[in-house]
């Protein structure tokens, strides 16, 4: 731990009874595990999956995937909101989350639930699909929660670089419950995902660079120096056109589809261009946008082929 002093129960404010007009208990239990994140994680997963499937396509293992790797990132996501929670108080963005609202305990309602949420994504995911399924949830889950959040998010500046590993975790595990091991493709593609991490999360740094800098939250680029941090962010963005070609180049898909992929890397670039010339909190919201929008057309693309080159769709085996 960093020895900062946490809030919540056993150093925050008490859980009050009720939250915002209209919002029920559920929907804090909920906003804990971050659905936008678990359904993007869910997403990568899903992309490794048909990435790796050979004909025909099993619907059961893959249903089993998004299940338990859903239930293993919301996990992660409560834990980095229990561990979080001080840090949260102080941003704009994120003070209005149960737990620095007090809306929840940390203790009695964040901890167990992270706890349970990513015991049983793991356990499901080695009961019903492999070992090495669960072992690549567990890899993700762990760097998320305990190399980025509690070890490097306030030491260092590399926290989101080193952290992005754990987004790139979910396209092994498509991949190792699709065929029971890990494509030199998923390898590709978890390699195109830990580079797209940094432009991604450095975007929304530079749209919110008051509040990080506030926070006392290190960040690479250097904030202080917006213009060399908007260049960093663009030569980060065109490492994603070698990456998405270097999945094609591994046979996972074929010219049409690496094509595809290239040109969106090179869009990418195109959107964030403007940041080497100037940073702006409107151009650095739009490559931040515009980062999610990459990512999930990726994905697309990487389902449609599966479904091309395996039209065979059974629900067992």
């Amino acid at each position: 731990m960093d020895g900062t002093p946490r809030s919540g129960a056993g150093g925050g404010p008490p859980p009050r009874p009720a939250g915002p007009a209209g919002r029920s208990r559920l929907a804090d239990y909920l906003e804990l595990t971050k659905p936008g994140i678990t359904l993007l994680i869910v997403a990568v997963g899903i992309g490794g999956y048909f990435l790796a499937a050979t004909t025909p396509i099993r619907l059961v293992p893959l249903a089993e995937l998004v299940l338990c790797g859903g239930l293993a990132s919301g996990g992660a996501a409560a834990l980095n909101h229990y561990f979080d929670r001080d840090l949260d108080l102080t941003m704009r963005r994120t003070r209005d989350r149960p737990l620095p609202e007090g809306r929840l305990s940390p203790v009695r309602h964040a901890l167990p639930l992270g706890l349970g949420l990513s015991a049983l994504g793991l356990g499901g995911a080695y009961l019903l699909l492999n070992p090495l399924t669960a072992f690549a949830i567990f890899l993700g889950g762990a760097t998320y929660v305990g190399v980025y959040t509690i070890w490097l998010k306030r030491r260092s500046s590399w926290n989101i670089v080193v952290g992005g590993f754990a987004g790139s975790a979910p396209a092994l595990a498509g991949s190792a419950a699709a065929v029971g091991h890990i494509t030199p493709g998923a390898d590709a593609l978890a390699l195109l995902l830990f580079l797209w991490t940094p432009p991604h999360f450095w975007s929304l740094a530079l749209r919110l660079r008051p509040e990080y800098r506030a926070a006392g939250l290190p960040m690479l680029p250097d904030m202080d120096d917006p213009a060399y941090s908007g260049r960093i962010v663009v030569l980060s963005a065109a490492l994603l056109v070698p990456a998405a070609l270097l999945v094609a180049w591994t046979g996972a898909v074929g010219i049409v589809a690496g094509a595809v992929l290239g040109a969106l890397g090179l869009l990418f670039v195109a959107v964030a261009a403007p940041l080497a010339r100037e940073v702006t909190p409107v151009r650095a919201l739009r490559s931040f946008v515009f980062s999610g929008i990459y990512l999930l057309a990726v994905l697309a693309v990487l389902v449609v082929h599966g479904l091309l080159a395996h039209p065979e769709v059974v629900v067992f085996r």
